[in-house]
């Protein structure tokens, strides 16, 4: 822990975050190597598997959950240790990551990811190129959920090459298991609320978007890099409570954030089709807040048909917030179309949920949960850079284009 009033901070500066980014990949690329290098040895195969898990592990993102689990550990260790120790820990939340969106995505049913064809459209691909039999698309789902599973593996073994006492590890493993249980929690009810949307409301929303992001994504990273400091000290207790009310209001605004990048962002930015929530009918926080707000007539138009489609609608509705798409876009940022929906009935449902207010309320709440999360770190016992740091994170990670 922190020697002397930890809010005096010391004379050392916090790594930037493009260093600590680069940091992580190295050591993803590193242990990848060797990881394809042993797998090459077994079959040819195997190796060109791991290359292609490889470049989906190394194919971008933000990497905020090993920058929200560094800055859990600064917080406590202040700026005097060297990261390196430490870094296999953190990448290893990389991995973590990977797993679950690469079996999320198969869930989804999602083309892309980061601008690139997700896993199991790639692997669905090199089938069909390699004139394999049997279905291209069941080759693909199949072999993706094997990178998510191989993914989960490494970053048990990533996690174990941390130069950690065995003491500390067990309470980093504690912590890093209960993240695991609460993602795929969080994901079940995920996949549950699609199922019964019409039994889902603002806050089961909310409840899935604090176990299937929050947790994993903010709250748990944090307390994770807590444990990664070591031995327990005096102020443990209160800094747990800090990270704890910080990880569930950062994590749960970087979700609503989400949710409106789902439908109004920009394909080109966020690597994703816009809309595709609201062709699923995916319960989100934004859509049921939308649907409590809504008129009779309104709402109609936000549910959709037993056969899955969105139901048409009538009338116009121009864009009452810089979250809708410009109403003289020709090229319908929206997306492509695609079965559940066409373009226009998606971009009329967005114009719809704007009308509500839904959208303002969303942002109020977006703006509520950072205000929450600083004034939890007001007073914690952490340095005084890392407390900086995760007031930065709490503005950048929940106010962004993708």
């Amino acid at each position: 822990m922190l020697e002397g009033n930890p809010r005096c901070g010391t004379s050392h500066q916090p790594i930037p975050a493009d260093g600590l980014v680069n940091a992580v990949e190295g050591t993803l690329a590193d242990f990848l190597a060797s990881q394809i290098a042993a797998l090459d040895t077994v079959d040819p195969a195997l190796g060109a598997f791991a290359r292609t898990t490889r470049d989906l592990v190394l194919a971008g993102g933000k990497r905020l959950r090993p920058t929200f689990a560094h800055w859990g550990w600064r917080g406590v260790v202040g700026f005097r240790e060297p990261v390196d120790p430490v870094l296999p820990a953190l990448a290893a939340l990389e991995l973590m990551h990977t797993f679950a969106l690469v079996h999320d995505d198969v869930m989804d049913a999602s083309d892309t990811r980061r601008g690139r064809p997700t896993a199991h459209r790639l692997f669905a691909a090199q089938h069909g190129s390699a004139g394999r039999l049997g279905d291209p698309d069941h080759f693909g789902e199949t072999s993706a959920i094997l990178v998510g599973d191989l993914c989960l593996i490494w970053a048990d073994q990533l996690l174990a090459q941390a130069a950690l006492t065995t003491s500390t590890l067990f309470a980093v493993r504690a912590r890093y298991d209960r993240m695991r249980v609460e993602a795929v929690a969080g994901q079940y009810l995920d996949v549950l609320g699609e199922a019964q949307p019409h039994d889902w409301t603002v806050d089961r929303a909310l409840l899935v978007a604090r176990h299937k992001t929050a947790s994993y994504t903010v709250q748990r990273p944090l307390q994770f890099g807590l444990a990664l400091a070591g031995p327990p000290g005096a102020d443990v207790a209160a800094i747990d409570d800090a990270y704890n009310r910080y990880g569930i209001a950062v994590g749960e605004a970087f979700q609503l954030c989400d949710d409106l990048l789902g439908v109004y962002g920009d394909p080109a930015v966020t690597g994703k089709p816009a809309g595709d929530d609201l062709r699923t009918g995916k319960p989100t926080a934004l859509l049921m807040l939308a649907r409590q707000l809504a008129t009779p007539a309104q709402r109609a138009e936000l549910i959709k048909d037993p056969a899955g489609a969105v139901i048409p609608a009538d009338g116009s509705g121009g864009p009452l917030s810089p979250w809708a798409p410009h109403a003289d876009d020709s090229s319908r940022p929206l997306g492509v179309a695609s079965p559940g929906g066409t373009d226009e009935a998606v971009a009329r449902q967005a114009e719809i949920i704007i009308e509500t207010g839904a959208v303002a309320r969303i942002e109020a709440m977006i703006r509520q949960r950072v205000e929450e999360a600083v004034a939890a770190l007001h007073d914690a016992p952490i340095d005084h850079g890392a407390r900086a740091a995760l007031t930065d994170l709490a503005v950048t990670a929940t106010h962004r284009p993708a």
